[in-house]
């Protein structure tokens, strides 16, 4: 039996097609490196700016208000008197300060909107309205009671 060696079909820049994902699959990984850098840097710039007086909310939800920053501390105030160190890696975002000119809306320039009805809705009401059997002709019949035991003891 002889074998006989056949060259291979070639699809012609067989190097580009084996080097595209890879340069790809480099990009994303660079992508998503540059965005969690600018996350990290951006949360060390608000622990940076921490103030006493600053609310903040921490990475596990608690709200309070800054009351003394340390080297790795932030002493919150999370309601009155209660105090407690979270390392300052914690601090998720600041909340910002609710101005007065947006709280503080005039309520004369609200506009009272009223629906009318229209005539023919009344006439439809009473075609549609369920009749109840007159409650005040079984007032001699005694209702049954629940089949619970009582939850408590009557007299």
């Amino acid at each position: 039996m002889v074998l006989i060696a056949a060259p291979m079909a070639s699809s012609g820049g067989g190097g580009i097609t084996l080097l595209l994902p890879l340069i790809l699959i480099v990009g994303m990984i660079w992508f998503m490196s540059r965005t969690q850098r600018k996350q990290r840097q951006k949360q060390a710039d608000t622990v940076a700016a921490l103030q006493p007086g600053t609310k903040v909310i921490t990475t596990s939800g608690v709200v309070g208000i800054v009351e003394e920053v340390d080297d790795e501390y932030v002493t919150l105030e999370i309601s009155d008197g209660v105090l407690v160190q979270f390392v300052k890696a914690a601090i998720g975002r600041v909340v910002p300060e609710e101005t007065e000119d947006a709280v503080d809306e005039p309520a004369d320039e609200a506009v009272d909107e009223t629906v009318e009805e229209p005539a023919d809705a009344d006439v439809k009401d009473e075609k549609d309205a369920v009749e109840v059997p007159d409650a005040g002709a079984d007032k001699d019949k005694v209702q049954d009671k629940s089949k619970l035991p009582p939850t408590h003891t009557e007299n």
